[in-house]
């Protein structure tokens, strides 16, 4: 199988010659500044390299973003963008940019793409990821109830965004899978109710995922924290999957398979295991061991390879994860 057919088949729960060996998530920069110290080659730059260069499977992807280089910045982190209409007026020139994303980028990647060579994956913003980014991440959990026709109409204004990215993306190249881009769990759990969930973000999902899986799209969702409570609503939404699965927010996938048996999964390898020798790292795939020969779940690095990992080990991670990736397929 080549790693595009292997990429879809394993998350379709079919059967595959091994799991697709990928790291979904770029490496911090200062894990690959200390690697540089320890012998990864200087003048490995781009994470599709660096993959290459650890022998992973080919993947590419891109996050369609619905602001412009020209939109004003927050003064910190978390600080809001937009405190009113008047404000989110006032930038809108500079969200949602036409076209979406600059189609060279997936033209690049379109004949690997099409013969085979790489799997392609993208990222859209959220329903609570978008407002956060705008009004800021403590008065976006109060404008559920301070300005809730605000929030509405932005992401009604994201959902034509993204309606119209995945038109541009699907005329140059269909994607194995995306992911909406979310974060709405810490490590206790979601940080909004079901109530306001499905006021404000099931109805703008259900008029976008609906067009994902008709292109043959995988919709997914990407959110750190535990994220088992607000999977069944995901799956009202009719998402399918989601990923990192951190082990440290006690997410279990064994428990996740058992209670949502058709659910995907991507990710769920501990990383605060992996600097531990290579005991350890076996252990910690013999965890997942189970779960992979259930289907429809590709095991990877549960978020970034933090920087305490040596590039030893790392090599140790990447040997045993293409022997359980072998060991995975065997259903």
């Amino acid at each position: 199988m080549n790693s595009r057919e292997r990429v879809k088949a394993a998350l379709n729960f079919q059967p595959v010659d091994r799991l697709p060996a990928i790291e979904w998530a770029p490496w911090w920069d200062q894990t690959v500044k200390r690697w540089r110290g320890e012998g990864l080659p200087a003048h490995l730059e781009d994470p599709f390299d660096i993959r290459a260069h650890f022998g992973l499977d080919p993947l590419r992807y891109h996050w369609i973003r619905p602001v412009t280089g020209s939109c004003p910045k927050p003064a910190s982190h978390g600080a809001p963008l937009v405190t009113c209409r008047d404000d989110y007026l006032r930038i809108k020139p500079h969200l949602y940019p036409r076209p979406a994303f600059d189609p060279k980028i997936f033209a690049a990647w379109a004949e690997d793409h099409r013969e085979g060579r790489t799997a392609v994956w993208f990222s859209l913003h959220g329903f609570f990821w978008f407002p956060r980014q705008l009004l800021g991440i403590e008065p976006h959990l109060y404008a559920f109830y301070d300005c809730p026709d605000l929030m509405q109409e932005m992401n009604r204004d994201l959902v034509e965004f993204n309606l119209r990215a995945i038109d541009e993306l699907c005329a140059i190249m269909t994607p194995e899978f995306m992911t909406f881009g979310e974060d709405l769990s810490y490590n206790h759990g979601p940080m909004l109710s079901k109530e306001c969930f499905d006021e404000f973000l099931l109805p703008h999902y259900q008029k976008v995922v609906p067009e994902l899986k008709q292109r043959g799209i995988i919709p997914m969702v990407d959110s750190d924290g535990d994220i088992e409570p607000v999977i069944p609503w995901f799956e009202a939404a009719g998402i399918e999957g989601i990923l990192p699965l951190e082990r440290m927010a006690g997410v279990d996938v064994a428990r996740i398979r058992k209670n949502h048996p058709r659910w995907k999964m991507l990710g769920a390898y501990d990383k605060t295991i992996m600097h531990l020798g290579e005991a350890r790292i076996r252990a910690e795939f013999e965890r997942l061991l189970p779960v992979m020969r259930s289907g429809g779940f590709i095991p990877g690095v549960d978020h970034q390879t933090p920087p305490g990992v040596p590039l030893a080990d790392y090599k140790v991670f990447v040997r045993l994860l293409f022997e359980y990736c072998q060991k995975g397929a065997q259903r």
